[in-house]
């Protein structure tokens, strides 16, 4: 299957460019809208005229929480819950009666990623001797489906503690030899009341199966500085420079210990990642970028016991991240993106990604004409192309993952 999408406009090229797929990969950039202009290789089996819309890779969600949701399902009423730990306690008492998890909630949620242009989903799941690692079946099972639409890679996650949860220890190493890509953590200090034998348990099975971290830390202040630390000593002391993730890292807007853990953060390859949720702190964009920290977005968990909100849509959270930190010029709005396209990309380790040739045909058309148009009017995305196939029309997805 050959494609040309003529007339297209891509980010940081002021003149329209006809992009060339060609065995689910882009095969060439060419200066110039008209398609009859170039005579590369063959005829194309298909000719799209993106009519000058900005074309994107296709978009990275870091940090998601896909078994969890009710989405396409019954309304199910969240509680107004102060603390992490009261949401904690009402998720593990509903989860089993409302028959969490659900692939076909899970399937709902993403066909509606995938129609808004997410290629590539870093999903948490929960591992835990309540549920043990069915999520993890349910997900590999959804991802499987999908395979075509989107990549789905899980990070097996001790969302009901590790150290005061006996038995979560082992199901992380199940859930790994069933395919998880990284290990998770839960608030070492705040939750599980272990720092230190936490995320010892953590690093050591991730250094010793080769996974990834990927570690919520919602404690903030002194507290979730300390701990940040801590985990910049851990990275160094396990030698997992560039494996290592901080999400929601709500301790970084600290502004004693900002400047030095950003500095450890780059010297140790610690990723951030954030959801803009609610109130809760964001990482300073422009600072991170001048210090060298990659910042990646996620959508968090959506329509779950957690909170009824979210729609899977990355644009909309990159503007959330602009929006939060008060990004107004267009450079500012393009660290956003970053935050959803390169950056994310990164720190999922996907090393072949990007709008160049020989990279995969991953990509969305978004009616707008500049970044800085998308992340502020959040336009819908026009067509989605997953390896070089039509996945997505006009926001509805249009793939052949059937629904169970």
């Amino acid at each position: 299957m050959r494609t040309r999408i003529t007339n297209a406009v891509l980010p940081g090229r002021a003149a329209p460019v006809t992009l060339v797929l060609e065995n689910g990969r882009i095969a060439a950039l060419e200066e110039g809208s008209d398609a009859a202009q170039s005579a590369t290789g063959p005829s194309a089996d298909e000719i799209v005229d993106a009519g000058g819309r900005l074309v994107l890779p296709g978009l990275v969600n870091a940090h998601a929480h896909i078994d969890k949701t009710l989405f396409g399902g019954p309304w199910v009423s969240a509680i107004q819950a102060e603390s992490v730990a009261e949401r904690i306690a009402h998720e593990r008492r509903e989860r089993d009666a409302l028959g969490l998890p659900s692939t076909q909630y899970i399937s709902a949620l993403v066909e509606t990623m995938v129609a808004a242009g997410t290629a590539h989903i870093r999903t948490h799941t929960d591992v835990d001797p309540g549920v043990g690692i069915r999520g993890i079946a349910a997900v590999a099972e959804v991802a499987e489906r999908y395979a075509h639409a989107v990549d789905i890679e899980q990070v097996a996650f001790p969302q009901g503690g590790l150290i005061t949860n006996p038995g979560t220890l082992d199901l992380l190493r199940d859930a790994v030899a069933a395919g998880a890509a990284a290990v998770g953590g839960l608030d070492p200090a705040g939750f599980d009341d272990a720092p230190n034998a936490h995320l010892a348990a953590i690093f050591d099975l991730a250094a010793s199966t080769g996974t990834r971290v990927d570690i919520h830390l919602h404690d903030d202040g002194t507290l979730g500085a300390w701990e940040m630390s801590l985990i910049a000593d851990m990275t160094e002391d396990f030698d997992l420079h560039g494996r290592v993730v901080i999400s929601h890292a709500f301790g970084i807007a600290h502004p004693p210990t900002q400047a030095r853990l950003l500095e450890r953060f780059a010297e140790a390859g610690i990723a951030l990642v954030n959801a803009a949720v609610y109130d809760s702190p964001v990482p300073p964009l422009r600072a991170c970028a001048e210090a060298g920290v990659l910042v990646a977005a996620g959508t968090d968990g959506i329509n779950d016991l957690w909170g009824p909100f979210g729609d899977g849509d990355m644009l909309r959270r990159a503007m959330l991240l602009a929006y939060r930190n008060e990004g107004r010029a267009d450079s500012e709005l393009a660290l956003a993106l970053d935050a959803v396209t390169t950056n994310a990309a990164r720190v999922l380790g996907l090393d072949d990604y990007g709008l160049e040739a020989g990279r995969p045909a991953d990509l969305t058309l978004v009616e707008a004409r500049s970044v800085a148009e998308a992340l502020a009017k959040v336009p819908e995305r026009w067509q989605v192309f997953k390896a070089g196939r039509t996945v997505a029309r006009a926001g509805e997805y249009t793939g052949d993952g059937a629904r169970r």
